[in-house]
């Protein structure tokens, strides 16, 4: 069966941390090595609420009790189907998190997210996200793992400017 082009990505929150999956269990992926959320594809019927729910509990075994809906990202890479994403931070769970097959876990301090390995556009949204910007659309275009264009609510972000890291 086809991939859904939806998917949800969730920051989860905890004493100025975020629970960060890295991504090195899959030999064939195109997170590899990377840094990245806790989220996926969307199953047939599901809504973005279910897909995050269903998503969190599969790979953390904790179930959300409070989440934001903060933003849509579009991804659009070179020789890959666009993707819809539809990002969450929660600050409230229940349960015991459990070993992911997909990664590792582990809870990172927000101010050492930027010295992790990161796509270039999850810099961005992290900076919206830490910033508490109102509900945003980003679109991101890759060519490989390069950012080559970003876009913040329909207008063309300039290249040094926000998707370089603060001094």
């Amino acid at each position: 069966m086809e991939k859904s082009p939806l998917t949800t990505l969730c920051y989860i929150e905890k004493d100025d941390k975020y629970l960060m999956l890295h991504r090195v269990k899959k030999e064939k992926d195109v997170n590899k090595d990377k840094w990245i959320g806790i989220g996926g594809h969307f199953e047939i019927g599901e809504s973005p609420e279910e897909c995050l729910l269903r998503e969190v509990r599969e790979e953390t075994g904790l179930t959300l009790t409070g989440f934001s809906f903060r933003g849509i990202v579009t991804f659009s890479a070179v020789g890959w189907p666009t993707e819809y994403m539809c990002l969450y931070t929660a600050d409230q769970f229940e349960g015991t998190l459990t070993e992911c097959d997909e990664g590792t876990l582990e809870w990172v301090e927000k101010e050492r997210l930027m010295s992790l390995n990161l796509w270039e556009g999850d810099k961005i949204f992290f900076r919206l996200l830490l910033e508490n910007a109102p509900f945003f659309s980003l679109k991101l275009s890759y060519d490989g793992d390069e950012l080559t264009e970003a876009a913040l609510n329909g207008k063309i972000m300039d290249k040094p400017d926000l998707w370089q890291e603060k001094e």
